[in-house]
């Protein structure tokens, strides 16, 4: 397939990766090349998920009697596989050549190149088998229906509580009337974060009672103040992948095995908490309630939250700061067509996310660098990037060229992932791949290449700051539900 599609390389080359191919050229270049065919026919892609909810897609390819619609298949392939780890979903219909919806069902077959992707979204995540439509006429499509339930109430009255649950730790936040609740000293009358070991863990009441445990904690400290007073609603935040409240797939539940174990007691555990608090909970995923803490500190929606951590974690609010139900998975988004780009160990597929923004990410350029590092075992992805900043502290010209390519990485994705989002006004950007002087660096690079590229491209890279980190999140989870 890439033998025939256009490879474009970056004309701001990653110093580390000169054969980088960004997907926002690349894209532009066959479409360009489709429009003066003359033999140009819309590609209409519409996927489903949870709840009837459909997400559409338009754009163009060749006529498939064209001498270039070989290229159809590369490019199709790439879009596809950004809109389900943008949207997710287990059916896709198709309203272009029949003989692309023929071959997407075979690559996303048991057998086929992208069975990871059917079915990590197919059985595991919506209990539905992976399926590809093809939609003879426009009138034959889905339309577009994201849900109402998406929105996000701000202006709420009441007593809240907002938790967030990490790898290591459990935030917790009190929130009243909308606003994280303040002692008279101005302090957080709670907003803080307790250790604890959920991955190992293979009994699941030991996640259900940390999860109450924190809570309940949230509930004293309401009734130390107002012994009246009651909890209106729960709102939480995750990393993992979360479908109408339940869990999919979510490494803090690894230990519970097997599949049939944890579809009966992991996947229901916050409809359990739901119940035994007798209020609302929702839950989201914890990218989105990251981009949603952005969307109140700046007063703004339209933002993409990207956190560049141990994986890449997306997340997205609308230009209205409404979560939209997206899974927004951008660690398996492709953000290179290099063929010989990075293959990611766990769904085999190349130039995804995850191989350039995250630990890992910083991992995979050291050698290229330059730097040596026999001491420290090859996948300890924190030490590496842990040396690599003091590297970047004492002056390392090795180091900022590392920093320097992720910036030419990010800079060319914002303008990818702008072509996919509706409206994008603000990147938010976090994680600790861009702390330090290297983080600086990495957004310096990404501002001067958009500006420079993508002069249309209006977009406010945002870092939040220490107290939003703290507390942002936990307390932007508590006006997540609707009650």
């Amino acid at each position: 397939m890439q033998d025939v599609f256009k490879l474009v390389k970056a004309p701001t080359q990653p110093v580390l990766d000169p054969e980088f191919c960004p997907p926002a050229l690349c894209n532009r270049a066959f479409l360009a090349d489709v429009n003066a065919s003359g033999a140009a026919v819309p590609l209409l892609i519409a996927v489903e998920r949870d709840r009837q909810r459909v997400s559409c897609f338009s754009t163009r390819v060749y006529d498939m009697r064209h001498p270039a619609a070989a290229a159809n298949y590369f490019y199709v392939d790439r879009v596809v596989k950004f809109l389900l780890w943008q949207f997710g979903g287990w059916k896709v219909t198709v309203h272009g050549p029949q003989e692309l919806v023929t071959w997407l069902r075979s690559c996303y077959s048991r057998t086929g190149m992208r069975a990871f992707d059917a079915e990590f979204w197919g059985e595991q995540t919506y209990e539905q088998p992976m399926t590809f439509v093809h939609a003879p006429t426009p009138a034959d499509m889905p339309v577009a229906s994201d849900g109402a339930s998406s929105a996000v109430k701000l202006d709420w009255t009441g007593w809240r509580i907002g938790f967030d649950l990490g790898a290591s730790d459990r935030k917790v936040a009190v929130v009243k009337d909308g606003k994280l609740a303040l002692r008279a000293d101005g302090e957080p009358l709670l907003s803080a974060e307790y250790v604890w070991d959920p991955k190992p863990q293979t009994d699941i009441r030991y996640h259900f009672d940390q999860i109450m445990w924190v809570l309940k904690e949230a509930e004293k400290a309401i009734k130390a103040v107002n012994p009246e007073a009651k909890v209106q609603a729960i709102g939480g935040s995750s990393a993992g992948v979360y479908v109408d409240g339940r869990v999919r797939v979510a490494s803090l539940f690894r230990g519970i095995t097997p599949r049939e174990r944890f579809e009966r007691e992991a996947a229901p555990i916050f409809k359990t908490i739901e119940q035994a608090w007798g209020v609302p909970l929702r839950l989201e995923n914890d990218g989105d309630v990251t981009a949603l803490a952005g969307a109140i500190a700046l007063n703004d929606g339209a933002v993409l939250g990207l956190a560049m951590g141990s994986s890449l974690a997306g997340g997205y609010v609308d230009d209205q700061r409404a979560i939209k139900g997206w899974m927004n998975e951008l660690a398996f988004a492709p953000v290179d067509y290099n063929p010989r780009a990075a293959v990611d160990e766990w769904s085999r597929d190349f130039g995804v996310g995850a191989n350039y923004f995250s630990q890992q990410a910083v991992a995979r350029l050291i050698p290229l660098a330059g730097i040596a590092m026999p001491d420290l075992p090859e996948h300890d992805f924190p030490k590496r990037l842990l040396r690599v900043q003091e590297l970047m502290a004492a002056g390392d010209e090795r180091a900022r060229r590392i920093y320097e390519t992720i910036g030419v990485y990010l800079g060319y994705s914002v303008a990818h992932y702008g072509d996919f989002y509706p409206c994008v006004r603000h990147v938010e950007v976090l994680g600790r791949v861009v702390t330090g002087d290297g983080g600086k660096i990495i957004l310096d690079k990404a501002k001067a290449l958009l500006r420079r590229e993508f002069p249309a491209l209006a977009v406010n890279f945002y870092e939040p700051d220490e107290r939003e980190k703290r507390h942002g999140q936990a307390a932007a989870a508590a006006s997540l539900p609707l009650a």
